[in-house]
């Protein structure tokens, strides 16, 4: 066993410290030049295509909206290391981290929208709607069936069964803290409710998602509006705090500015997962008339994720000035800021924030393993197993230590962002070809309609050759009728 710990160690170290964010940071650069900073020119568009999917909230028997599915990677997305990510990131590499942290994220968007982009036009029907993700448009796109299962048995592997057991054991160690209730009842609780939600379908799943996706984001993000508005005076010297130690001299002598870049764009890769994968899985869920709808709306959850919830996170502990008191790090870090500005009660309000980020999380996790689990074989039974595995999983991270196995699912993490890196810049044309088609017909004045046959090279996009086709008679007839009655 030791020689095992020690491997996955030295191979962690490797992956993550040199391989991952040089991968990462590239292909976030490499995209947002290729798609002519999207993340930047179309983020008006970004509000008003996630306006419009909240407004048309259900999608009837046809997959989810636009808005579902976002909540859906956003459940998943936000989790503890939003909150105790970021509050490290600030007491070990100090303010200057909150920079590059939000740097990355503007990067990385650029790699969010490809990959939802490329999830949307290799996405497949089933009875839910639409499945779809890496593993498929490595199948269909690359012609890779091979490449697609083995990254369908890591992020199942990841996400369904370790890292729930890793966020059920912070929510059960948060409420034993909080409250003094024993773990193992925590963990028969969360494993009842997530056994609720899960055993009901993509469609319990999303719903549960829409509603506390919002309440659990704007609830953490007013409380820390509230202390940017008690402490409004000092918001610029917040700001400039965060700009002189990422790039102040004084940092740059004391070697701090290398820990301010390498933990600032640890966390916010960490935490967006932009270009990572997971992401891609709920996107293809989502039921819109041009794939380049979702990847602008999935675009706009790196910006939520980073540069308003960690953000959030960042202002609570530079604002109470608690990062420079020695020994707070981590969500202990958080308690003691938000304690300082708003009174004892913050440390129940910090517990409530972590359950609800990690269950959302829980939730998120478990349908990236389904979707990729009904890739590899259809059989029902083994989506049954599948979830009876992540009911276990949850009762067991509840109540024991899983450090060996974080470690597996770092390890196992790493290699399934290295194969959808590869995946999305060797397809990355099609999204850049797609784009382009959005914004022609955004210029003609309509509402954007895919069609497989408008890109040139693009096969196996097998929901948009007949539905591109039937939206579009739906249009014409529509003006057809207009002109006619005008």
């Amino acid at each position: 066993m030791g020689f095992l710990e020690e491997l996955v160690s030295v191979g962690n170290d490797v992956l993550w410290t040199y391989v991952i964010i040089a991968l990462l940071v590239i292909a976030g650069f490499y995209f947002t030049i290729k798609t002519k900073f999207v993340q930047l020119r179309l983020i008006g568009e970004m509000v008003r295509l996630l306006g419009d999917g909240m407004v048309d909230s259900s999608k009837g028997d046809k997959g989810v909206s636009a808005f579902g599915a976002f909540a859906l990677s956003t459940a998943s997305r936000v989790g503890t290391g939003n909150l105790a990510g970021v509050s490290l990131a600030i007491s070990i590499g100090g303010p200057g981290a909150v920079f590059w942290m939000w740097l990355i994220a503007i990067i990385g968007s650029a790699s969010a929208f490809v990959e939802a982009t490329l999830a949307q036009v290799y996405k497949i029907r089933d009875q839910d709607g639409f499945r779809g993700g890496p593993a498929y448009y490595m199948e269909k796109g690359l012609g890779k069936r091979w490449m697609g299962i083995i990254f369908a048995i890591l992020i199942t592997a990841c996400f369904g069964l370790v890292f729930n057991a890793v966020q059920a054991n912070t929510i059960s160690l948060a409420v034993e803290n909080a409250y003094g209730i024993s773990r193992p009842v925590t963990g028969i609780f969360l494993a009842a409710v997530t056994a609720y939600i899960i055993f009901g379908g993509l469609k319990r799943i999303v719903s549960i998602s829409e509603w506390l996706v919002p309440i659990m984001a704007g609830g953490y993000i007013l409380i820390a509006g509230y202390v940017m508005i008690i402490n409004f005076s000092q918001i610029p010297s917040a700001f400039m705090l965060i700009l002189q130690s990422a790039f102040g001299l004084e940092q740059a002598f004391g070697g701090g500015i290398g820990a301010a870049i390498l933990m600032g764009i640890k966390r916010g890769l960490f935490s967006n997962e932009a270009g990572m994968g997971s992401a891609p899985n709920a996107a293809a869920t989502a039921n819109v008339s041009h794939p380049v709808k979702q990847g602008l709306v999935q675009a706009l959850g790196v910006f939520v994720d980073t540069l308003l919830i960690c953000s959030a996170t960042a202002f609570i502990v530079l604002l109470s000035g608690s990062y420079q008191t020695e020994g707070l790090e981590g969500i202990q870090l958080l308690q003691a800021a938000l304690s300082s500005q708003v009174g004892s009660w913050a440390m129940s309000f910090i517990a409530i924030a972590v359950l609800l980020f990690a269950f959302t999380s829980v939730v998120g996790n478990y349908y990236y393993g389904q979707t990729n689990i009904e890739f590899i074989n259809s059989n029902k039974k083994w989506v049954f197993l599948y979830r009876l595995s992540v009911v276990g999983m949850i009762l067991f991270g509840s109540m024991a230590k899983v450090s060996i196995v974080w470690d597996l699912a770092d390890l196992f993490m790493a290699l399934m962002a290295i194969t959808n890196l590869i995946a999305i810049l060797l397809l990355g044309k099609i999204a850049y070809a797609a784009l382009e088609d959005y914004l022609q017909q955004k210029k003609q004045g309509i509402d954007p309609v895919f069609q497989a046959s408008h890109i040139q090279g693009l096969k196996n996009a097998e929901c948009w050759v007949e539905e591109g086709e039937v939206k579009k008679k739906e249009r014409l007839t529509q003006e057809h009728q207009v002109s006619v009655n005008g």
